[in-house]
C-alpha cells in the first residue's frame, strides 16, 4: 500500500493547487461544526475536560483513517482514491497563495478598506487601524506560520502515517484553532488542544524553515541570508513553530517581521524576526512564491516517507 498511499499524496497536492479548497460542503467545516457541538456538550473551565474534548474530537478522525485504511488494505486502487481525497481535504496552499495576492492588489491599489476586510481570510487580528506596511507584515507571517500548518504538517503526517495521520492532523490543528487561543474561556480548557499541536508541528516547521532556506532564490534571497537569519531569530518567538518559519520567512524576503499584535481585546508584543524593511504588498508576491516552492518539495519528500513504510 506505499506506492498508493504516495500516489495519493501527490494527486491530492495536484488537486488543491488547481482547484483549492472545495468549496461546498467542505469536510473541515463540517468537522468543526461536530466539534463545536462536541465542545457544548463537555465543556467545564478545566484542563481534565479539555483533554477529554481534544481525546474525542482528534480519536474519531483517526479511528476513521485507521478503518479506512484497513478496508482497502488489499485495494489499493481505492486506497489511492481515499488518501487523494483526504490530502485534498486537509491542504490548504492554493488558498493561502490566493489570499496573499488577493492582499497584495489592494495594497497596491492603495484600497486600505478592502485590505482590512480581507485580513480575517488569513489570521484574527484587529485590522481596524493596520496601515499598509502592517497589513503586510499581518499576511508575510500568516502565509509563512500557515505553509508549515496547512501544507508540510498535514503532507509530513499523512507521509509517516497514512490516512490516520492526515485525517488525526488535520482535527488537531482545527482544534487548535477553535480552542487554543488565549481567551478566559479557554485558558485551561483549550491547552490539551494547543499542546497537541504544538507537538504534532515541532517536525514540520523545522522542515518548513529549512525548505524556505532552500527556495529562498525564488523570492530574490539567498539560502546563506536566509539561512543566517534562521539561525539567530527561530527561538525568539514565543510560540514553539511559529518562529521556525516565520523568521525564515524574513530571511527569504529581506524584511523584518514583529512587533505589536493587535487582536480583538488583547495585544501582544513579539520580538522582530529578520533584517531590513518592514513588508511591502511587492512582499505578498514572493512569499506566496516561497509558501508554493516549500509545498512542491514537501509533497515530494512526503510521497517518499510514504514509499519508504512497510
Amino acid at each position: 500500500m506505499a506506492k498508493a498511499d504516495a500516489a495519493g499524496l501527490l494527486a491530492g497536492f495536484l488537486l488543491d493547487a488547481v482547484l483549492g479548497d472545495p468549496r461546498r460542503f467542505h469536510p473541515v467545516a463540517g468537522f468543526g461544526t461536530a466539534a463545536g457541538a462536541l465542545e457544548k456538550k463537555l465543556y467545564a473551565p478545566d484542563r481534565r475536560s479539555g483533554a477529554l474534548f481534544t481525546a474525542v474530537a482528534v480519536g474519531g478522525p483517526a479511528l476513521l483513517g485507521l478503518v479506512g485504511a484497513a478496508a482497502t488494505r488489499r485495494r489499493p486502487i481505492v486506497r489511492a482514491v481515499l488518501v487523494t481525497a483526504a490530502t485534498w481535504t486537509v491542504l490548504g496552499g492554493r488558498t493561502l497563495r490566493r489570499e496573499s495576492r488577493i492582499m497584495a492588489r489592494h495594497l497596491e491599489s492603495g484600497d486600505l478598506m478592502a485590505a482590512r476586510g480581507r485580513l480575517n481570510h488569513l489570521c484574527g487580528r484587529d485590522p481596524s487601524r493596520l496601515d499598509e506596511s502592517e497589513l503586510a507584515r499581518a499576511t508575510v507571517e500568516s502565509v509563512a506560520e500557515n505553509t508549515s500548518d496547512a501544507v508540510v504538517a498535514p503532507l509530513v503526517w499523512g507521509g509517516l502515517l497514512g490516512l490516520p495521520g492526515l485525517l488525526a492532523y488535520r482535527a488537531a490543528n482545527t482544534l487548535d484553532a477553535m480552542v487554543g487561543h488565549r481567551s478566559d474561556r479557554y485558558a485551561r480548557f483549550g491547552t490539551p488542544a494547543a499542546r497537541l499541536d504544538d507537538l504534532l508541528n515541532l517536525a514540520p516547521s523545522r522542515l518548513t524553515g529549512l525548505l524556505t532556506v532552500a527556495v529562498a532564490p525564488i523570492a530574490g534571497g539567498t539560502p546563506r541570508e536566509t539561512l543566517r537569519v534562521w539561525k539567530r531569530d527561530r527561538d525568539d518567538h514565543p510560540s514553539p513553530n511559529a518562529g521556525q518559519c516565520e523568521s525564515a520567512m524574513a530571511g527569504a524576503l529581506g524584511v523584518r517581521l514583529g512587533g505589536r499584535n493587535v487582536y480583538f481585546g488583547r495585544s501582544e508584543v513579539r520580538p522582530f524576526l529578520g533584517d531590513g524593511p518592514r513588508p511591502s504588498a511587492k512582499h505578498l508576491r514572493r512569499a506566496a512564491r516561497v509558501s508554493g516552492a516549500v509545498g512542491v518539495v514537501a509533497a515530494v519528500l512526503a510521497a517518499g516517507l510514504a514509499r519508504g513504510r512497510r
